[in-house]
């Protein structure tokens, strides 16, 4: 017996106006689906149970001219990626979306932060220790580190799309599904001050509605 959507727990909404070179290229390297490019709006979805995110990827997909990039069924929560260069249509299929579900954006929970730190000057040994794991830039011998971990995991991803657009510091790592997400930027103490700013700010605007809130609009 299919499931009501509107059952659906929603754990994460999150649109990006613009992805970010390094952001983007990440995602590409992790997609299984179209590769999305730097300059594309994308919307990212996490829910329970995680399977229901195949009825909604279609959803999206039928009624918007949106690509798929990534679809994932980890062990409690699913969650989905679609993106293009038409911000008005990924938007839309964040709306048709929620929409099925009968959610709002503000019906998403407050995002938990589990740790919120930066590290200075870290030796080399301790970079190429972060390197034998990195999903993203290498990181160096003195550079200084910032961590975070959040829950619901989907938050990674705009916290790091806003952080690569504050300051030029590296993504050495992104995992964006699962119980909780983690993110590791490196560079220089200026920089990755200024990232872990763009960071919190990004936690404190996860309710904000990106077509009344004014959120959609910008970039770099």
């Amino acid at each position: 017996m299919p499931l009501s959507l509107t059952s659906v727990e929603l754990r994460g909404a999150v649109h990006l106006d613009q992805m970010q070179p390094q952001f983007a290229a990440i995602s590409a390297m992790k997609s299984d689906g179209y590769f999305p490019v730097e300059g594309e709006s994308a919307f990212w979805l996490e829910v329970r149970p995680g399977i229901v995110v195949n009825r909604l990827l279609d959803i999206a997909l039928k009624r918007c001219d949106v690509m798929p990039g990534a679809l994932m069924t980890e062990r409690h929560y699913g969650s989905l990626e679609v993106h293009g260069p038409d911000q008005g249509q990924v938007l839309q299929a964040g709306q048709e979306i929620l929409k099925a579900i009968g959610k709002t954006w503000a019906d998403q929970p407050r995002p938990e932060v589990l740790n919120d730190e930066v590290i200075h000057k870290i030796t080399p040994q301790h970079a190429m220790l972060l390197n034998q794991a990195r999903g993203g830039m290498l990181v160096l011998g003195d550079d200084t580190l910032y961590t975070l971990e959040v829950s619901p995991a989907i938050h990674v991803v705009r916290c790091a799309n806003e952080a690569e657009k504050a300051a030029p510091i590296r993504i050495a790592s992104m995992n964006t599904s699962g119980a909780v997400g983690r993110l590791r930027l490196c560079g220089g103490d200026a920089e990755i001050e200024e990232a872990a700013k763009a960071v919190r700010l990004s936690l404190e605007t996860w309710r904000n509605d990106p077509q009344s809130s004014g959120f959609a609009g910008g970039g770099r």
